[in-house]
């Protein structure tokens, strides 16, 4: 593996963001200090924390960074929901989402399993 960018769970986090970005563009202007920030913020954390693990020295490290990068992903599903109890996405936006963000996060958990495995 020589970069991050070859990384499924990366490239797959990066699409949620994409798809994040996008739907969050219709959420009430008022809440953009709010539920829409958090929300980016919380995706774009996932992706991130992939990348940065990816560059530390040691199993510990790398791991530290992959538990952050899935208490963001359980973060942001927390707010999906939110946002579908408020209306700001309806439950169709709501199901593609959160089937994305659930088949990360057994992807995240499988990666995880495997990096503990591994030998530093």
């Amino acid at each position: 593996m020589s970069t991050y960018r070859n990384l499924k769970i990366w490239q797959k986090a990066m699409n949620l963001v994409t798809k994040i970005y996008y739907y969050s563009k219709g959420f009430p202007k008022e809440e953009i200090y709010g539920l829409t920030s958090q929300i980016r913020r919380a995706s774009v954390s996932i992706p991130s924390n992939i990348a940065e693990g990816f560059g530390r020295e040691g199993k510990n490290d790398y791991l530290r960074f992959l538990n952050i990068a899935i208490s963001s992903l359980f973060e942001l599903q927390t707010q999906l929901e939110i946002a579908k109890n408020l209306e700001f996405i309806n439950k169709i936006e709501f199901d593609s989402l959160y089937e994305d963000t659930r088949e990360l996060e057994r992807m995240l958990s499988s990666f995880i399993r495997k990096i503990k495995g591994l030998d530093t």
